[in-house]
């Protein structure tokens, strides 16, 4: 079975856990993985799999090896309170984008009223003294913070109000947080670029998307130096944030010591990279290899076929879901989670010339 496949039934099987739970069907823990798969007829793993993922979404606890998962207090009637919960999104494209209209419904549904802020943290220039008069000048219960820097997330652990980091350099910080694991599935694509031979690996990002030593450039890195490959701004070159800018940027690798992969961080910008490349005649994976960094359902559409790191966002959503619903039950939550990614293999990567 494919990994796509198995995905799809978990997430099925969790749905109708998490239903049955809601429903009261069980009352403090819930059956062991190998009653439930004999049950529902799937495979222990499949079971165990969705488990997991009510365990990151906060509806079950985990109590140990051997020991059957506990389950979270339910709502009671009336329990619940309805709350403001402001958005500072990374940018106002991103608002039609799966994660964030699936988020604003699951947070409708639950009764919140859910709103974006005035303006994104681009739009702030992700300058932290504008982001704190944007929130001041913003009334809110809750926060969700998306694709912060590390400056931004570390103020926002330090107020009153509760905040949710979606994405961002959250890691060890006091507050709530979910993303998918960008940094394995980092690895494993930089793994199998070196498998292929190539040494001179470069990653194309914003310069307002760099992390400070948490994200996924960390794991792309410490891969290369772990295979004895050297590390320096030629691997993650600054560039100005345009249309002009990226091709000048590609132009100029091209000319001196040309990469023979790039990894690169955004669909838009992957898009946007194979055209340029094409035109000036260097496809892939003929002449370069290109990974993607995220999804895109274009990418369906693409041949070659598009390697690239995929994740589901509705675990993300769920988790930001259930996070709500612990604050306007007066719960502390400030657990982070990771959710699944995972490198697929496609056309655009061969071996290194």
């Amino acid at each position: 079975m494919s990994s796509l496949n198995f995905s799809s039934i978990a997430s099925q099987v969790a749905d109708h856990l998490r239903l049955e739970i809601a429903n009261g069907r069980w009352k403090e823990v819930i059956p062991g993985r190998n009653s439930l798969a004999e049950e529902l007829s799937v495979s222990p793993k499949t079971v165990e799999c969705a488990l997991s993922l009510l365990e990151n979404e906060g509806i079950l606890i985990g109590q140990g090896a051997g020991r059957r998962r506990r389950i979270a207090a339910q709502p009671k009637s009336g329990a619940a309170c309805s709350m403001r919960i402001a958005i500072l999104d990374y940018e106002a494209a991103t608002r039609k984008e799966d994660t964030m209209v699936d988020l604003l419904h699951r947070l409708e549904k639950a009764g919140h009223q859910p709103f974006y802020t005035s303006k994104s943290l681009l739009d702030l220039k992700m300058n932290p003294k504008r982001v704190i008069q944007e929130v001041r000048q913003t009334t809110a219960d809750a926060w969700i913070v998306c694709a912060a820097s590390r400056e931004i997330l570390s103020w926002f652990a330090k107020q009153e109000t509760p905040v949710m980091a979606l994405f961002g350099r959250r890691r060890e910080l006091p507050i709530a947080g979910v993303g998918p694991d960008h940094i394995s599935a980092s690895r494993d694509a930089t793994k199998r670029l070196i498998e292929l031979g190539h040494k001179r690996i470069v990653l194309i990002t914003r310069n307002d998307r760099r992390g400070g030593g948490d994200g996924p450039e960390r794991a792309i890195f410490d891969e290369m130096s772990r295979h004895g490959l050297s590390v320096g701004p030629y691997n993650m070159p600054e560039w100005e944030k345009s249309a002009e800018g990226l091709q000048q940027l590609l132009d100029n690798l091209l000319q001196i010591t040309p990469p023979t992969a790039l990894i690169i961080d955004e669909a838009f910008i992957f898009h946007a990279t194979m055209t340029h490349l094409a035109q000036r005649g260097v496809l892939s994976p003929a002449n370069i290899s290109l990974i993607c960094c995220e999804p895109d359902t274009t990418f369906a559409w693409c041949r070659p076929s598009v390697s690239f790191i995929r994740w589901d966002h509705r675990p993300v959503t769920r988790r930001i879901e259930s996070w709500a619903r612990n604050l306007a039950q007066g719960k502390i939550d400030h657990h982070q989670t990771l959710t699944k990614a995972e490198f697929i293999e496609g056309g655009t990567i061969g071996p290194a010339e």
